[in-house]
């Protein structure tokens, strides 16, 4: 059995040389042997390859090392080799080789001293092989990743710098020579506890790549995206700087956000026509959009500034703040930054201490002194020339009010000089409007037993009156005559019309003394001869009465129609009727020579009738037909009503206030005659020129 044992012994260590050689030959490793005493060197056949060598030249000592070695390398290669040998230590360099030809090679070399019995050196045993081709790969990646415009630097396990391209030692402010070998939280102090380090060590955590986007502060002072991703040494990181993306974006958010306050203090302005109180809001808006608190100022009618609204951005502020702006303008001296933008026409910045210092002790210097603004603005509100108030901001630092700040503050504040310009200029057309309109819709007259209501709704606010009219009066008979009319239009041109028309008809019906269609044909004729460029509808009714009509108590209402809505008829009994088919005659100003009708009605005493324009019946949602069945259903539920109320509630529930058009009423209710002259009707009131009691011509 003994033989046997040593056999297989002997067997499995050739296996192993065997198996070792060839694995050294796969890799193509040569070995040496470098005998320290006799100063003998081995190198087997692939290592005498390498160096340029055969058999013959090679001449198995260090020398012949050496002498293959580049000049710029042998210092620290001996020096290597030496640190082994004295310390019976490692030996490990990578080097290069020069080829008798004069290519260069690069050779990686790993070794070991031997101790001899005496415990020194004995020998160097070890091996090398080209790694020419490695180095020129990593070169390659080296190369391509300094001419990367990203920053790239990889960690080892312990946070050590191992690589940095040149962008990175861009980025990072330092060079390679100051951060390989050295720890990333010990370069960077302001990276520990930082977004860096969290996103970091999540990655080796995790083993899963991240990316985010920081602020990395001075003396690096910038925002960076970073993408970092795990690798068996440690850590690689991607970074780009994005300062200036991202200072274009807050830019943009900054404009978007100017534009958005600009659309929304223009919107609050024109939503309303109290642009005082939308005025006195305004602080609420640009409050801290531009500014840590604001106060708006204006003008009064009488020339005296006076605060109308502030707001602060700290709540637990704005009653000091309100308080300041009850007395501050009392206590303010002329010459303070106040004063002198009212009167510059210009915005006028200062400091908080200025004011300060401008205002007598008391109440308004104290609060101010609360307030403590660092750095204060006062822009002028103006408008076609004129400055209306003031726009007062204020700031918690010295340079919190930028350029564009100011601007956009200064358009806040001419947006609403130009509000409160047009408020004053709206103020008195609407109030030469009103004027208008009394002088053209007059009172009704209040003949015999009958009661006259009128009423005028305009669709256009600003105009206050539009192409309808309604018209009450006499004639030398003592009829009373009621007209309702519509001039094509809803503007002041279609009043100015109007009122042409109106006193045209009121002329020919009050000299004349002719029934309703002589008068419209007259109308017509006279438009076209004064050549009157305009279209009109009208209905003109007159009420007549002989004496055996009184004693029967009931009144004939002769009427006639030029294009207008038929007459409705509340007969005491609470029915209502429509006088006649309401397809009427051709409208005023198309042809003066149309042939024109009349109708007759003869209704009791105690009936109302009621003319009206289209602005109480018509909608964009419903029909013409619709509404006036509407129209006569509340006309019947409204009977019982006084005729002022009624009129005043047809209105209320045909338009709610805001017609689409203009809506003009005109009513008449026949009180009975046997009965004394009830009080809604008012006293009776006839010219001198006219008989009390109304006679047929």
């Amino acid at each position: 059995m003994e033989p046997t044992h040593v056999g297989t012994l002997e067997d499995d260590l050739e296996g192993d040389r065997l198996r070792a050689q060839l694995a050294i030959d796969a890799a193509r490793i040569g070995t040496f042997d470098w005998d320290l005493r006799s100063g003998r060197l081995v190198w087997d056949a692939r290592l005498i390859e390498m160096f340029g060598y055969d058999r013959s030249t090679f001449e198995q000592s260090i020398g012949a090392f050496n002498a293959r070695l580049h000049p710029d390398d042998l210092p620290w290669v001996t020096e290597a080799l030496q640190a082994a040998v004295d310390s019976c230590g490692e030996y490990e360099a990578e080097y290069r080789v020069v080829l008798p030809g004069g290519e260069t090679r690069w050779v990686s070399a790993r070794g070991r001293a031997v101790a001899g019995a005496d415990g020194a050196a004995a020998r160097v045993i070890g091996v090398a092989y080209d790694v020419t081709a490695e180095l020129a790969a990593e070169t390659r990646v080296v190369r391509l990743l300094d001419a990367m415009p990203a920053g790239f630097y990889s960690l080892d396990a312990d946070w050590r710098f191992v690589h940095l391209n040149a962008e990175a030692e861009r980025l990072l402010g330092r060079s390679r020579e100051d951060l390989l070998g050295h720890v990333l939280w010990d370069a960077f102090p302001a990276a520990p506890g930082s977004v860096f380090e969290e996103q970091y060590r999540e990655a080796v955590a995790t083993g899963r790549p991240v990316a985010f986007e920081a602020y990395y502060p001075a003396p690096l002072d910038g925002w960076y995206e970073v993408r970092a991703w795990p690798t068996p040494d440690g850590l690689s990181v991607y970074a780009i700087e994005v300062t200036a993306r991202r200072q274009a974006q807050e830019l943009a958010d900054r404009s978007a956000r100017r534009l958005a306050l600009l659309a929304q203090v223009s919107a609050e302005l024109a939503g309303t026509l109290d642009v005082q109180s939308a005025t006195a809001r305004l602080p609420r808006l640009v409050v801290p959009a531009l500014a840590d608190w604001c106060i708006v100022t204006v003008i009064d009618d009488d020339g005296q500034p006076r605060d109308v609204g502030s707001w602060h951005v700290d709540p637990a502020s704005r009653s000091v703040l309100e308080r300041y702006t009850e007395v501050r303008l009392d206590a303010m001296p002329i010459a303070a930054p106040v004063g002198r933008a009212l009167h510059s026409d210009e915005a006028v910045g200062f400091a908080g201490d200025e004011v300060l210092d401008l205002l007598p002790p008391g109440q308004a210097r104290d609060l101010l002194a609360v307030l403590a603004p660092r750095a204060e603005v006062a822009l002028p509100l103006r408008a076609r020339g004129r400055t209306l108030g003031l726009l007062t901001l204020a700031y918690a630092d010295d340079h919190a009010a930028t350029d564009a700040d100011v601007a956009v503050a200064q358009d806040v504040a001419d947006r609403a000089g130009l509000a409160l310009d047009n408020a004053r200029l709206f103020g008195q057309q609407q109030q030469m409007a009103e004027v208008l309109q009394r002088s053209l819709l007059t009172d009704p007259p209040e003949p015999d037993h009958a009661e006259i209501a009128v009423r005028y709704l305009p669709a256009a606010e600003a105009a206050r009156v539009g192409g309808d009219w309604y018209d009450a009066f006499l004639q030398p008979s003592g009829s009373t005559m009621l007209v309702i009319g519509d001039v094509v239009g809803h503007d002041t041109a279609a009043a100015a019309a109007m009122g042409q028309v109106r006193s045209l008809l009121r002329g020919i019906a009050a000299y004349s003394d002719a029934g309703p269609v002589e008068v419209l044909r007259g109308l017509d004729s006279a438009m076209a001869v004064l050549q009157l460029d305009t279209l009109a509808t009208a209905a003109v009714a007159r009420f007549e009465q002989t004496d055996d009509e009184r004693e029967r108590g009931v009144t004939r209402m002769v009427w006639a129609n030029a294009g207008h809505l038929p007459p409705l008829a509340l007969h005491p009994d609470g029915s209502v009727a429509v006088l006649a088919d309401w397809k009427a005659d051709l409208l005023l100003g198309v042809d003066s020579t149309v042939e024109r009708t009349e109708s007759v009605v003869t209704l009791d005493r105690g009936s109302t009738v009621l003319l009206y324009t289209d602005g109480l019946v018509e909608r964009r949602d419903a029909d013409l037909d619709t509404g006036l069945l509407r129209l006569r259903a509340h006309l019947a539920e409204l009977a019982d009503l006084p005729l002022a109320e009624l009129l005043d509630e047809l209105i209320a529930r045909l338009v709610d206030g805001a017609p689409d058009d203009d809506v003009a009423l005109v009513a008449v209710r026949l009180h009975r005659q046997d009965r004394p002259r009830p009080v809604e009707a008012g006293p009776n009131r006839v010219p001198d020129v006219v008989p009390d009691d109304p006679a047929t011509p």
